[in-house]
């Protein structure tokens, strides 16, 4: 996962609203979203190119839900023991949120190459949290909206800027819920590249920096994956809707709802 914009109690429709896409090598074995039997009740895409499945992104109806992002160093290598497939299913399988970043962030203190470096969010109907093995202590999201790619929380890359700006647009304008599935979708869908003097600096070269700034990446041999939309209603409805692209046309071509 390499980009996520997430609106906590964001209006009096909504509790929670998420939506994210997945960078990814195009030839990594992946399986889109489905029910897993193992974690009981989760709802996820399916990571296979690990040692064990795992997954960017994961929701379980009790409310818990949780998304991985990798953090960009190209000059350090990745190589850490676990996949990082698994910290999603922890984030909603596991202890309580604030537990489960209190144990992460006690691990990375210790040995923080037992991951490769990562950003995970993971909350519930209480809580939400933001750890990473390349900050010092979890951080407590308030309320409102946060967005995160490949740096820390909030880091204001163009491409988080302007997610976070159009979920923000999109709960405003939906206060009654009803907003139809395809509204959410349309800025992940967004190949618009930033302009160079506002590109990051993450050690990559240029042309590759720009195609990395775009919402929806589309590289020779890596890109988007899979867009995903989550949205949990006051009223304990819940939804999540996910879009997977092709290696070869890039078209959105398979799509999966799963409605409680």
């Amino acid at each position: 996962m390499c980009l996520i914009a997430v609106a906590l109690d964001p209006n009096p429709a909504y509790r929670l609203v998420v939506l994210a896409n997945r960078d990814e090598y195009l030839d990594r074995p992946a399986r889109p979203l489905q029910p897993w039997t193992e974690p009981v009740g989760v709802v996820a895409g399916v990571d296979a190119g690990a040692d064990r499945p795992g997954t960017w992104l994961a929701w379980h109806p009790a409310g818990r839900w949780a998304a991985v992002t990798n953090v960009r160093e190209p000059h350090r290598p990745d190589r850490g023991r676990l996949s990082r497939g698994r910290l999603p299913l922890l984030g909603v399988s596991g202890p309580p949120p604030q537990d489960v970043v209190a144990a992460l962030a006690a691990d990375n203190a210790l040995d923080p190459s037992t991951y490769g470096g990562y950003n995970l969010l993971c909350g519930d109907g209480h809580s939400a949290w933001w750890v990473s093995n390349r900050a010092t202590d979890p951080i407590a999201l308030p309320r409102g909206l946060h967005g995160l790619s490949n740096a820390a929380l909030d880091t204001p890359w163009p491409k988080v800027r302007a997610l976070r700006g159009a979920l923000a647009a999109l709960v405003q304008a939906d206060p009654d819920g009803t907003a139809p599935t395809d509204a959410w979708f349309a800025p992940l869908l967004d190949r618009t590249c930033a302009a160079d003097p506002d590109l990051p600096a993450t050690g990559v070269p240029l042309p590759v920096e720009r195609a990395l700034s775009a919402a929806f990446v589309a590289l020779p041999g890596y890109g988007t994956r899979s867009s995903t939309v989550l949205r949990w209603w006051r009223d304990g409805r819940w939804r999540i809707d996910e879009w997977t692209h092709t290696a070869t046309s890039r078209d959105r071509v398979w799509r999966a709802g799963v409605v409680q």
